[in-house]
């Protein structure tokens, strides 16, 4: 990987705590905003999660990863940060389908002591969804080079599902560049990834073309048809209630909506068949090389004990593989954080307090 040249372009819409008021103000002189923000007044104090907004929040303009066949215009990545600038900071990374939104409830409270940051992986959410190969090391380079470009400080990483397993990549990769490795800890709220099977042979025979050919159209069809169906705002219902087993309390009409917008785009169905024809069996890497490569590197499990998708023995498995790593137990399903906000703000806190030696 090799470091794109990305730019912070005049943001839609960004904002940070003013630690005397409360209340947010512009976040830095080298950005300005166009038009009101719905963050310029927001107050991490007041107890109220943060407001859904149609139009996005800050743009980042990212050059991509350096030798990708065809990219000849940076993208536009949707991300918003929150919270004093002097403090430290973290990244919020969201899991396959939603967007920073998804953080609603953990952004405001966590912005009192932190300066958070969230964005929209490239091909989900309010960010760009060009036609190109979604592989996991896609959103690993975009997640080091945010870190390097944005934030620009030591950072701790959390993320959920997908964007979990994007943070355990792009952890275990920080400084494989020649750049400052500046990610200082590694949160997994129910990470995704595929652990390796010892038993399992290696295949060394050679994928016959025309099959694989008439595979790739049958399935293109296949989840092009199912992504018609689930971006349906009753059937994004559904699905949420089915992983958000303990409480579906926080599962409302701005979290759908959130859904619903980005699978408008016109190029999200072809957009979901490729993430999903490329990572469906789980990512290329497995997460036994990834946790190899931390080099003690400060870990933490948040895990929603009742995922119905990622069960806990994923998380019994790290914890085999490494040791170092602690667990914090939460009452939920496959979207702790969202399900059950309190108690993964907790987790997080307390692990960002201790790893940045608060």
């Amino acid at each position: 990987h090799a470091s794109s040249t990305a730019s912070r372009t005049a943001p839609l819409h960004s904002a940070t705590a003013d630690t005397s008021s409360g209340t947010s103000q512009s976040s830095s002189p080298s950005t300005s905003s166009s038009r009101a923000s719905p963050l310029d007044s927001f107050d991490v104090h007041a107890g109220e999660r943060l407001p859904w907004y149609e139009g996005g929040y800050s743009t980042w303009k990212w050059n991509g990863r350096k030798g990708r066949e065809g990219q000849q215009q940076p993208h536009d990545i949707n991300y918003l940060e929150l919270g004093d600038p002097s403090k430290p900071s973290l990244l919020l990374i969201h899991g396959f389908g939603a967007s920073a939104y998804h953080f609603r409830h953990n952004i405001p409270e966590l912005a009192r002591d932190y300066h958070v940051y969230a964005f929209d992986l490239l091909g989900f959410g309010l960010s760009d969804k060009p036609l190109e190969d979604y592989s996991a090391e896609v959103w690993r380079d975009q997640a080091l080079d945010f870190i390097d470009e944005v934030i620009g400080k030591p950072t701790v990483v959390a993320g959920n599902s997908l964007g979990g397993f994007t943070s355990l990549y792009a952890t275990a990769h920080s400084g494989a560049d020649g750049r400052e490795d500046l990610i200082r800890g590694c949160v997994l709220l129910n990470a995704a990834g595929r652990f390796r099977d010892p038993a399992a042979p290696d295949s060394t025979a050679e994928p016959n073309a025309v099959v694989e050919r008439i595979k790739e159209w049958v399935q293109r069809a296949v989840i092009q048809a199912s992504f018609l169906y689930t971006k349906q705002p009753a059937r994004i219902e559904q699905v949420l209630r089915q992983v958000y087993p303990v409480s579906d309390a926080n599962v409302d009409a701005e979290l759908v909506e959130s859904i619903r917008v980005p699978s408008l785009d016109p190029n999200a169905a072809e957009v979901f068949y490729r993430v999903i024809a490329k990572n469906g069996s789980g990512p290329s890497v497995y997460v036994d090389d990834l946790l190899a490569r931390l080099e003690d590197k400060p870990l933490l499990l948040a895990w929603g004990e009742s995922d119905p998708w990622i069960r806990p023995q994923a998380a019994d498995r790290i914890q085999a593989l490494y040791p170092q790593s602690r667990r914090v137990s939460i009452d939920a399903g496959h979207c702790p954080h969202d399900e059950d906000p309190m108690a993964v703000n907790k987790a997080i806190r307390d692990f960002a307090n201790e790893v940045h030696g608060l």
